[in-house]
């Protein structure tokens, strides 16, 4: 099977001259094959656009390899798996030399491009992949400007993992022992530079884009990706409700979603087994396959979004009527992002308190929660790199990063919550489990920590 990659040059001049330089980048890449690469998108892309993407994923990084090398004296060289060298030139141009990748796993690949390069010529080695749209010239200078100094640098990758590895020469103990594509491979290596006694440098991380919720990223590059991801439609609102096994409470949500306007209602599933989806796909919902975690499902149905405006439900809360003039008119007052007033669909007394006290937090500490129903533009969205891809505390640290650039205001109607959770748990213990959760969060203990806790708790 083969799909149209919509193929551009990339820029750049002729790599890998016939006089090798002292500088070396080499490009870890993959022949964009639909099936065969980026497979854990699969679900979220279908296996043509997955191919589209590794595709515009190496053509946005050769691009600024190849704009680095032209400006200053180093050699480029590209590492592939997959097709074939003369596949790979058709796909990403002629100006470039092609080598394929030799190795049973990733260290020993990255082993023998070092140690070809060194024996080369090259003194100083970079090595990066094309998964990190985040990465630029920039970076790459303070990569090889580090060593000088410096025996390896690492450019951290939030999963663990590192976009970039930089050496003076050719030391194949750093790729040993190591849990290739696990979130320990950081650290793994970095105790083997020690181990070694080589001094190491990091850069700032980055994010790769192996699942659903890391496309946030490419969604600030909208002409590098426009043929993998939508384009953002001037004027529609998308609803983005994440949801596990929530039949009971989600066609009351999606109900109070019909508006006759421009809309566009995606749910970020994370592997319902009741009948969650049947009744999203009735509402005429795109569903978006995602892994569990709230952060990281908002955001993995973010990236496939073209609301020009992004809508965060949760799937027990139910929209006011003429929920879309509220945004609008709220964005329109010059703020950063809204939400809606808390209302809980229960007449016990104590709920009415703990409704006055979120609308005061969230009126003069301009903290709503994401059972408020948040609104943003999604450039901005996309500019602040999202939510947090944590199982809690994404939409309290969302805020506070939001009301840095502005201020979030409060829409003039109010959001219908479900109490399941408050008359379950209890209302003043589950007030106080939230409370110690952003104690916590504030104290600096993981997210993933307090999530395990609190749910010990219930």
């Amino acid at each position: 099977m083969s799909v149209d990659l919509e193929i551009t040059q990339s820029a750049g001049a002729p790599s890998c001259s016939s006089t090798p330089k002292s500088r070396r980048i080499i490009v870890f890449s993959r022949y964009p094959e639909p099936g065969v690469t980026k497979t854990r998108l699969i679900p979220a892309l279908g296996p043509e656009n997955a191919a589209r993407l590794q595709a515009a994923l190496t053509h946005h990084t050769l691009r600024i390899a190849s704009n680095y090398c032209a400006a200053n004296a180093c050699d480029l060289e590209v590492r592939f798996a997959g097709g074939t060298a003369s596949l790979m030139e058709l796909a990403f141009g002629k100006d470039k030399h092609y080598r394929f990748q030799h190795g049973r796993d990733l260290g020993e690949r990255l082993t023998d491009a070092i140690a070809t390069a060194v024996a080369e010529g090259a003194a100083r080695v970079l090595v990066i992949g094309c998964d990190c749209p985040g990465i630029d010239q920039q970076t790459l200078e303070k990569a090889f400007n580090s060593l000088e100094n410096t025996d390896v640098v690492l450019g951290p990758a939030v999963d663990g993992g590192y976009y970039l590895i930089g050496l003076r020469t050719h030391w194949p103990e750093v790729f040993h022992n190591i849990d290739w594509g696990t979130e320990k491979v950081l650290q793994q290596s970095l105790r083997a530079c020690r181990k070694l006694n080589l001094t190491v440098r990091q850069l700032a991380p980055l994010s790769d884009v192996d699942y659903a919720e890391d496309l946030i990223v490419c969604r600030r590059e909208p002409n590098a990706f426009a043929n993998v991801l939508p384009v953002t439609r001037p004027g529609l609102l998308s609803i983005i409700v994440p949801t596990l096994n929530e039949a009971k409470t989600i066609e009351s949500t999606l109900r109070s979603t019909a508006s006759g306007g421009d809309v566009e209602l995606i749910i970020a599933d994370a592997g319902s087994t009741d009948d969650t989806i049947n009744i999203a796909t009735h509402y005429g919902a795109i569903v978006v396959p995602s892994r569990p975690g709230r952060g990281r499902q908002m955001n993995a149905g973010a990236a496939l979004a073209s609301g020009e405006v992004l809508l965060f439900l949760h799937a027990d809360s139910t929209l006011p009527i003429g929920y879309l003039d509220y945004i609008r008119s709220t964005l329109n007052q010059k703020v950063i992002a809204g939400a809606f007033q808390l209302s809980i669909n229960d007449t016990h007394w104590g709920l009415r308190w703990i409704e006055w006290g979120a609308n005061l937090r969230s009126r003069y500490r301009q903290l709503p929660y994401g059972d408020q129903g948040i609104f943003v533009a999604a450039t901005t969205f996309y500019d602040l790199g999202g939510f947090a891809n944590w199982p809690l505390m994404e939409d309290f640290d969302f805020c506070r990063r939001l009301r840095k650039h502005g201020r979030i205001q409060l829409a003039p109607a109010s959001i219908e919550t479900s109490a399941r959770r408050w008359l379950t748990v209890g209302l003043w213990r589950t007030t106080l489990i939230n409370q110690l959760c952003i104690a916590g969060f504030c104290l600096g203990i993981a997210p993933e920590r307090l999530a395990r806790w609190r749910s010990t708790r219930k």
